[in-house]
């Protein structure tokens, strides 16, 4: 059974695995842990404010699934920090889905306005993922100021939520 839940500390040793295991594995992108501070401090980076970070377990308590929100001024969030285990994509477990639709509530909840984001062409899934769940494109030019921006980010998407 998955269950999603708020992050603990003792969840961090299994985000890391995940997020460095897709990343470097999967889709051999060039990023380390050093490259990611934010992973050894995600409470003090991700759950301040009205920000917060989720992970998805297995029933074995494995870490399969994570997304994160930063709110950054005026009532707007970056996503971030959005993989699923290769065995846990696609329709059949609705992870992915599960996950930004916790994402998508909070920012409701919390009255958040927007959600902005960055990725890489590379994630050719993930890209269509988040046009199927109605984020627009916008040029790096347009990012708000404020916006948190990763450096190995190229495209940029941003939906509004309320």
């Amino acid at each position: 059974m998955i269950q999603i839940q708020t992050y603990r500390p003792e969840h961090r040793q299994g985000i890391i695995d995940l997020v460095l295991s897709i990343q470097q594995i999967e889709f051999k992108v060039p990023i380390t842990l050093e490259d990611q501070p934010d992973l050894q401090t995600i409470p003090e980076v991700y759950q301040q404010g009205r920000g917060n970070f989720w992970v998805a377990t297995n029933a074995e308590n494995r870490i399969i699934g994570t997304i994160a929100l930063i709110e950054f001024p005026p009532q707007r969030a970056a996503l971030r920090k959005m993989f699923v285990a290769a065995e846990y994509r696609g329709r059949t477990h609705g992870l992915a889905q599960s996950l930004m639709d916790i994402a998508m509530e909070w920012c409701v909840e919390n009255g958040l306005e927007s959600i902005w984001l960055g990725t890489i062409p590379k994630l050719e899934a993930a890209v269509r993922f988040y046009e199927k769940n109605g984020f627009d494109r916008v040029l790096a030019d347009d990012l708000p100021l404020e916006f948190p921006r990763m450096a190995v980010d190229t495209l940029f998407f941003v939906k509004q939520v309320i």
